[in-house]
Parts: C-alpha cells; sequence; structure tokens
C-alpha cells in the first residue's frame, strides 16, 4: 500500500496558515492590503480582545460579485496576477492569493460585499475552512470581512498569543504602518469599542505623519529626496541628529508602498549617520523606497514583509547618499554619493547570492523581537492624534 498521499485542501490550508496566520495583526494586515489594493477610501478596523475574539476589517472599495465572493476563498484564487510573467512585475500589495484561505481554515469567517452595480450584497460565511451558507445581505458597496475566534480548532496555535496588550499593540503598529503608506487613505482603528487612531485622508506624507505622530515630532524631521528612478528612488524623512533614540523602533520602511523589515535599508540608513550619531543612537525615519518593479523581488515570503533587490548595493548606496544629502543640507554632514545608475548588476552579484541575502534580509512577521520599522510594545515611542484633537496614546489597551 502506498505510502505517500495527496493532501485535503483543508489540510494544505493549515498548512498554509502556519506561515500566513502567526498573530491577529498578520490577519488584519492581509485584509488591510486587500482593502488598499480594491481602491478603497476610507479603511475601518474594529478589534476586540486584541482580535482573538474578533477582527474585523470594513472598506468601500470595489467589492466582489457572488461567483468572486465565493471564489475568493479558494486556495491561490486570486484576481491580482494570471500568469508567470506577471510575477515579474507586481504592483499590488497582495498576489499570492493564499491569505483569505488560510484565515478561513482557522477562524469563523463572515465576508459581506457588494459591488457597485449589484443590486443586493453577498454575505458568505465559512468556518474551520468549509463553507456553512452563501445567502444575499443588505450592505454598501465595498466589503466587510469579520474573523472571529482565531485559531478555534488549532488550540496549540492559540495558546502562542501574546497578552490582549501586547497583540493589540502589534495591530495599532500594523495600522499605522499603512496609514503612513497611503495618506489619501482615512484609517480608523477601534479596540473594544475605544477609538485608538482616527486619520482623515491627508494631500501628503508630512499632514499624514502630523496626524499620527504630532507637531513635535515633525519638527525634529529633515526631508529626505535623492537616489535615482532607474534604481532606486528615496523619499521621505529622518530625524535631525539632536531627536536620539535607543532602538530602531521609530523606523518605518517602505519599497513601493509596501512596509517591510529590511536589514539591508536599516543599515544603508544607520551609515547615513556615521560620525553623527554615536553607536548605539538610531534615528527615526519615515523612508519611502521607489524601484521598478522588475528591479525588486517581494515573491519571497508568504508574509510578503521580506523583499529582495536585484541591485542590493546600489539601492543601499541610494538610501545612504540620500540621508547624507538631508543631513548635508541641514548642515550636520558634507555631501558624498556617486551615481547609482552606473553600477551595473554584475557588481551586486555578490550582495545577491543566497547567502548574502540571508544576511541582509530581515526577520520574517512572526519573529518576536522588535527589528527594522517595527514598535516594541513595550516603550511606545511617540503620541498618535487626530487632527486638531488630544493626544492618542495607543496603550494600554
Amino acid at each position: 500500500m502506498s505510502k505517500i498521499r495527496v493532501l485535503s485542501d483543508h489540510v494544505a490550508n493549515q498548512i498554509a496558515a502556519g506561515e500566513v496566520v502567526e498573530r491577529p495583526a498578520s490577519v488584519a494586515k492581509e485584509l488591510v492590503e486587500n482593502a488598499i489594493d480594491a481602491g478603497a477610501t476610507h479603511v475601518s478596523i474594529d478589534v476586540e480582545n486584541g482580535g482573538r475574539r474578533l477582527l474585523k476589517v470594513t472598506d468601500d472599495g470595489e467589492g466582489m460579485g457572488r461567483d468572486d465572493a465565493v471564489l475568493a476563498f479558494e486556495r491561490h484564487a486570486t484576481s491580482k496576477i494570471a500568469r508567470s510573467e506577471d510575477l515579474a512585475s507586481i504592483s499590488t500589495l497582495g498576489f499570492r492569493g493564499e491569505a483569505l484561505a488560510s484565515i478561513a481554515s482557522v477562524a469563523r469567517v463572515e465576508l459581506t460585499t457588494r459591488t457597485e452595480a449589484a443590486p443586493a450584497a453577498t454575505r458568505v460565511a465559512i468556518e474551520g475552512g468549509r463553507m456553512r451558507d452563501v445567502k444575499d445581505a443588505a450592505h454598501p458597496q465595498g466589503t466587510t470581512i469579520a474573523v472571529r475566534d482565531l485559531f478555534f480548532n488549532v488550540p496549540a496555535r492559540r495558546k502562542f498569543l501574546r497578552s490582549e496588550a501586547t497583540e493589540s499593540f502589534h495591530l495599532t503598529n500594523l495600522v499605522t504602518h499603512y496609514a503612513l503608506a497611503h495618506p489619501e487613505i482615512a484609517f480608523t482603528l477601534t479596540n473594544g469599542g475605544r477609538e485608538v487612531l482616527r486619520t482623515a485622508a491627508a494631500q501628503d506624507l508630512r499632514e499624514r505623519a502630523y496626524q499620527i505622530f504630532g507637531a513635535e515630532f515633525l519638527d525634529n524631521l529633515l526631508e529626505v529626496s535623492g537616489g535615482h528612478p532607474h534604481v532606486a528612488r528615496v523619499s521621505g524623512y529622518v530625524s535631525a541628529p539632536r531627536d536620539r533614540r535607543t532602538s530602531r523602533d521609530s523606523q518605518y520602511l517602505f519599497v513601493n508602498g509596501r512596509f517591510v523589515r529590511d536589514r539591508l535599508i536599516g543599515r544603508a540608513l544607520s551609515e547615513g549617520y556615521r560620525a553623527i550619531l554615536p553607536h548605539g543612537v538610531y534615528p527615526a525615519a519615515l523612508l519611502f523606497i521607489e524601484t521598478p518593479l522588475e528591479e525588486v523581488d517581494v515573491n519571497v515570503h508568504p508574509a510578503k514583509t521580506e523583499v529582495r533587490f536585484r541591485r542590493s548595493a546600489a539601492v543601499a548606496d541610494a538610501v545612504r547618499e540620500a540621508v547624507r544629502g538631508a543631513l548635508a543640507s541641514a548642515g550636520y554632514a558634507k555631501p558624498e554619493g556617486r551615481d547609482v545608475s552606473e553600477i551595473p548588476a554584475e557588481q551586486d552579484e555578490e550582495e545577491s547570492s543566497p547567502a548574502a541575502m540571508s544576511a541582509t534580509a530581515s526577520e520574517d512577521f512572526r519573529s518576536p523581537t522588535p527589528e527594522v520599522g517595527f514598535i516594541s510594545p513595550e516603550r511606545p515611542v511617540m503620541p498618535a492624534r487626530t487632527p486638531g484633537g488630544p493626544p492618542i496614546r495607543p496603550a494600554p489597551f
């Protein structure tokens, strides 16, 4: 009798969930990314018990028809790509088609969605990967996904979740990242009925940073603008040397609008401050790296927080020189640099090897240790605020 068998889709989805669904924040990440890809102008996230009991994401995007709403829960079902060639130029945040199937396999999920042209919305209920109901419902244009009782059928995974305050903090951190990456979208986060973060649609990153961090944080920022369009264009803000921090908690890094944890970029940022900040002291940063789609591989890990650059050394040079240029413009350093467009891909062959990538890539989404662009739950760094309102501190919950 044969010992090898093909796993059922249900078991395969639960295995995939081990990589995609680490904690409530990773569920929120997938759902918020889908909302952004759907063209939403407002995204609302409601949380109870740190996301264990309930995590609901509502958007006003384009929505889905009935057939798509049912098909969306199939493994590897996606509207983002169609051919293998599309993997070389991914412009959306989601593309793997694993998220909804994985989430639905370890939770009770209810999807309600409607397109502008549809006479009624569609409601799909799935429990532990098994579809329970599909029916008409009332809902405005857009999509609402409610994820209840995360890991209810995988108790071994559920017991490894941290305290409610810690899980809530990771959720706040996640929403903060995407609010910074997409200032044109309004975000609302409520936890246990209490509003934790609210941002109106902003004109630019500076206005969004004011909404979240307040005027004092903006006073210490220097504008960054540099790089080269054929390799990496670098923009955003870094802190003046007088604003010193003992961790990388306040570094927010994005590649083509996707927040990442990348040691290559983090190290290049620190090198820009060489001889300006002492060892063990780190700047705050809101850095956006825009690179041609063919120059970066985002299909590295299901969590999609790691990327690989085709010319990693050139990207590092662009980041370091752009940061150094911002410091030089403010009188803190001497400008330096070279034209990174002249660096051929062959020169970065060693940097692009699997061993080098392993050394420079950051921890994946499940790392319990804060890395670049991740705020430590033990010490929130900066207060958030609504425009013109009092500060809203993200913890305690």
